[in-house]
Order: C-alpha cells, then structure tokens, then sequence
C-alpha cells in the first residue's frame, strides 16, 4: 500500500457520479493517486446513496465488503447521501468506517483524511481554481447545472438529504462545458434533480433554454446537449421550439411523472394535472417529430387501490412512451408520506411494478421494431465481441438501451447505423 492513494467506489445516480469526480479533482490537486485496486489504496472511499432502503442496503454491503479485505494502515470512508442523513445507521452498521462526510460536506475530503493520518503532507492548491463539476464517461460526460430541491413531493427524501435548489451560475456551467470540449467530449448531459427549474431560486423563469443556448454558443464542438431532468407542468414552449430548432439538442426528454391517478398525485404532493401531461407530450411529438420521452412511476404509493393501479396501466398504455421506468414505494422516515399508513403489501407493489414493466416491455419493441430498415445515428462507446456498441439520441446512458454496430468505427465517432433488427430495448445494425 501506498500512502497518499485513493479508491473511490461511487453508488446511486449520475449526481452521484460528478459529486465522486469533484472530490477525485480535490484529492488529485493535492497531490493523491486514484488507485483501481482498493487493496493497494491508502484510503477507501464509498459514495453513498440514501434516497431509498435498497440504495442504503448496497452501501453497507460495499462498506463491509472493502472492510473485510482492507489491511492495516487502510482507512475506509463513507460519504454522500446516505452519510448525509443516516449517518447513525452507518455507525452501527459498518463499525469499520473510520470517518463519515455528508453530501453537503464532500468538498472537506482533504480535512478528513488529513485528520486520520497527521503524517500526510497536502499540497495547497490556488483557492480560485474551482472543481468542475462533470463527470466524463467515455465520450460522453455528465455536466451539473444544480443541486438540491426544493419541491416537497411526500415519497422523497433528497431535500432531507440534499438541501434546497442551488442553481450554479451561468458562467461557472459554460467553463465546465468549454473544459469538456477541449478534452473532446462529443455528448453533454445536462443534470439536475429537476433540471426545468434552472435559474429559478434567483428570481428567473424558464432560464433552461437560454442556459442551454449559451452552452450551445460556449462549446460548438460538442455534437450532442441531452437534458435530464424536465418537471411535469413547467416544460416550457420556449424549451420545446429550441430543442426543434437546434439540432445539437437531441431530441429526448425524461419527464418523471410517478403516477396517473390525480388522488394518488395530490397525495404524493406532485402536480395533477393528468391532462396537462396529455398536451405537452402532444406537443411534444407534433413540434418535435421523432422526439423520444421518458418517464418513471411509482407503484404502491399509500392508497393506491386496484382502481388506482388500473388508471395508472391505462395511461401507460395510453402514453405509449419510449422509455419507461418503474419503483416499488418505500417508506422513507422523514418525508411526508412517512406519516401515511403503509397500506399496499411489498408483494403487490411489486407485482404492479412487473406489470407495469411488462406492459411497457411489449410498447418499447413494437417502438424499436418500427427504427428496422431505418438509419439512426449512434455514439460509439466501446466493442464487445467484435460488434460496436453505442447510443442513439434516444438512449441516455446506464438507464436506456443500446445500439449495436458491425463496421468500422473509432471510439467517439457518431456514426449512420442502417438498423438491420430490433430487441426489446436494443437496435442493432450496420454502420453505414
């Protein structure tokens, strides 16, 4: 082992992900090494995520399991969410943790790990050189435009975890997506927990198009702007003629909407208006032709009756969206619904969620199948098995499907792929 080395282990979203990138840069301007194999690392650094049960059991799972092989003079560390707002149950769950960092805290690593071993002699770096905050993957890279929340949906924890909405300034976002440019991304994904409501903790409305318009002018060489995530309710006019005027914002838009039934979205706190959801997506798909939307629903919300669930089935089917996802409920201490009875079993809120899955399975092939002979342009992110493998404007990455290519092709490229047949969430195809 090492001194001055770091492996760093990061779970839950692509938030996630760039807060992990972040305290890398930090550690790495101090003079740290990233290490690939925890056995080798000085310190072991988890990135937790809090937001549900099962997220807080794969924490624990990864805090004991790089506690079980450390040696000693190893430390071992749980940061993020989840040792933002449980770090109690950390405690007693992983008594080999040797120090805890909350999400709000992570840019103190330096103090954290200077404080468990004295010995360590940190560089001091220029105060006014800030972290960007992205994350590249490949050719593609994750570009946070904000944090926190400050909605009050009752399932959700994040405000509890994160705190209220922080917009980053226009100018900050813009140096990031210059940065990725000059290191050659081809796709910036723009993120936020609800990426609609950009600007607004300032005093501005609807400020998302014009931040994307001065992302667009500050990198013109990055090919593709992909938004995650859009508000039901606020997606805005202004939003849907740009993303049908500049042709470098694709065409996809995930708007996380949990449920159908109206009394079910007034008692999760969420906007209501079902038949809002029916015009926008209209719009959507008439000003935007080929636009792909996204969504996730939540199943076995407290009160959700057969009658519910059934509105809920009907819609998806309704909808025909392209990408869909869906989370049984969990009861989240602290948040509103807490104080609800948790009157849906597991067993049934799973069901619906495998109904619900299995409904949409049949509505995503009969989409895919509809791309064969057509020609689509892809991402390529890497081979496997002697077929390309990329995305298409309608994939985002780890939560979307793929597009698998024979040809010739260099990692980076976005190339013409003739889709030859469909799968369930894949295309495949020749490069043409």
């Amino acid at each position: 082992m090492q001194k001055k080395t770091f492996y760093l282990y990061s779970l839950g979203c692509a938030k996630n992900t760039v807060d992990s990138n972040v305290m890398a840069q930090i550690l790495i301007r101090a003079g740290f090494q990233f290490e690939v194999n925890p056995q080798k690392a000085q310190f072991l650094i988890v990135n937790t995520c809090g937001f549900i049960k099962p997220a807080r059991d794969e924490a624990v799972k990864s805090l004991n399991e790089l506690d079980g092989i450390r040696k000693r003079g190893q430390f071992l560390l749980a940061v993020g969410c989840m040792a933002e707002k449980f770090s109690d149950e950390i405690r007693v769950r992983c008594p080999g943790v040797d120090g805890i960092l909350g999400t709000r805290s992570l840019r103190n690593i330096l103090t954290l790990v200077g404080s468990l071993d004295r010995s360590l002699t940190l560089k001091k770096t220029p105060g006014d050189i800030p972290e960007a905050a992205v994350a590249p993957q490949g050719p593609s890279a994750y570009l946070k435009i904000a944090d926190g929340c400050s909605r009050n949906c009752a399932f959700c924890a994040i405000p509890l975890i994160k705190g209220k909405w922080q917009s980053r300034s226009v100018a900050e976002i813009c140096r990031d997506a210059r940065e990725l440019e000059k290191a050659g991304t081809r796709e910036i994904i723009l993120i936020a927990q609800d990426s609609t409501a950009y600007g607004r903790d300032r005093g501005e409305s609807d400020a998302l198009p014009g931040l994307i318009e001065r992302i667009s002018a500050a990198a013109p060489a990055v090919s593709w702007i992909r938004i995650l995530y859009a508000f039901p309710g606020i997606v805005s006019d202004r939003l849907i003629d740009l993303m049908a005027e500049n042709e470098r914002l694709l065409p996809y838009l995930d708007i996380p909407l949990q449920h159908a039934d109206p009394r079910i979205l007034k008692a999760m706190n969420r906007p209501d208006d079902v038949e809002w959801v029916r015009r926008t997506v209209e719009k959507l798909r008439t000003r935007v032709p080929g636009i792909a939307i996204r969504s996730t629903f939540i199943t076995g919300f407290p009160g959700e009756t057969d009658a519910s669930f059934k509105t809920l089935l009907d819609f998806i089917e309704e909808m025909q969206f392209d990408r869909v996802g869906v989370f049984p409920y969990y009861q989240e201490a602290g948040t509103p619904s807490a104080a609800l009875p948790d009157d849906v079993p597991a067993d049934v809120k799973q069901a619906r969620a495998d109904q619900l899955m299995s409904v949409q399975q049949k509505i995503s092939r009969k989409i895919n199948r509809a791309f064969v002979g057509k020609t689509i342009d892809a991402l390529i992110e890497g081979k496997e098995r002697g077929m390309y493998v990329g995305r298409s404007y309608r994939d985002a990455p780890e939560i979307d499907g793929f597009v698998f290519a024979e040809g010739v092709a260099e990692i980076g490229d976005i190339v013409p792929v003739r889709v030859h047949s469909a799968l369930d969430y894949d295309l495949s195809g020749k490069i043409a």
